[in-house]
């Protein structure tokens, strides 16, 4: 969706604002022995304070309030009272919310106790490739040259983007038009517009790239095993900086 008009600004902060607020619940309750179901009712118990509700409940049936993934989980992983978390995990925490007919949606990594250099160093590379990204993203400019500038950083790095996985638009649902690659796709040429609301969604390993779907239908994991990391805002395009509708 595109911005029209006040109403549609002060809906979507505070459908970001839930958002930020599960996000940091489950964030501060990470730690070794908790389950990812544990941390499911956590995140959802903050966007109930807010007085929003899981949008891929909502739009997709998912099986969970919020996509917890671990490790080579890269995405949409299904909280679970069996899995447990333990030091040196790696855990994603995605969180989309609807508030009032507007949908924003954020994503963190965040460590279990000590994880090695490495790992650390993939988790930050997901975060500054989101912010490299955020400077082609203005009026004028195309989806896929916010893509270059993310596998540019990542590849530097020594990382891999999962080329199947990507930003997209949102605003009254969770997946709108445009796609936002992770890499410079050809096939995504659609221009940037004043007032369109997108997310920009680093989500990368440290191994090939390569993904495939799990055998619950919901979880994307690495081919190859590797760590996954995922960092992601929702936000405004505008001139100059864009406005971050998922930030603290």
């Amino acid at each position: 969706m595109s911005i029209d008009g006040e109403e549609d600004l002060q809906g979507l902060l505070a459908a970001g604002r839930a958002v930020r607020a599960a996000l940091e619940a489950m964030r501060a309750a990470v730690r070794s022995g908790i389950t990812t179901a544990e941390l499911d009712r956590i995140g959802e118990t903050a966007l109930r304070l807010h007085g929003a509700r899981s949008a891929p409940k909502l739009v997709y049936d998912f099986p969970g309030a919020n996509c917890i993934s671990v490790n080579d989980e890269i995405v949409h992983g299904i909280p679970s009272r069996k899995r447990v978390l333990a030091d040196g995990d790696l855990v994603k925490l995605d969180v989309t919310a609807e508030l009032a007919g507007y949908m924003a949606d954020a994503a963190i990594t965040v460590p279990v106790g000590v994880i090695p250099a490495r790992a650390q160093k993939l988790i930050d590379c997901a975060e500054q490739a989101f912010h490299r990204a955020m400077r082609e993203v203005r009026p004028g400019k195309r989806a896929f040259e916010v893509g270059r500038v993310i596998e540019d950083f990542v590849r530097e790095q020594g990382f891999s983007v999962v080329p199947v996985l990507q930003g997209h638009g949102i605003g009254r649902t969770i997946h709108e038009e445009p796609m936002m690659p992770n890499w410079p796709d050809p096939n995504a040429r659609g221009w940037l517009t004043d007032g369109l609301v997108i997310t920009v969604e680093p989500i990368i390993t440290m191994g090939s790239g390569d993904s495939y779907e799990a055998d619950d239908g919901w979880t994307i994991k690495s081919t190859d095993g590797s760590l996954a990391a995922h960092f992601e805002h929702t936000l405004v395009v505008r001139n100059g900086q864009p406005l971050l509708l998922t930030a603290a």
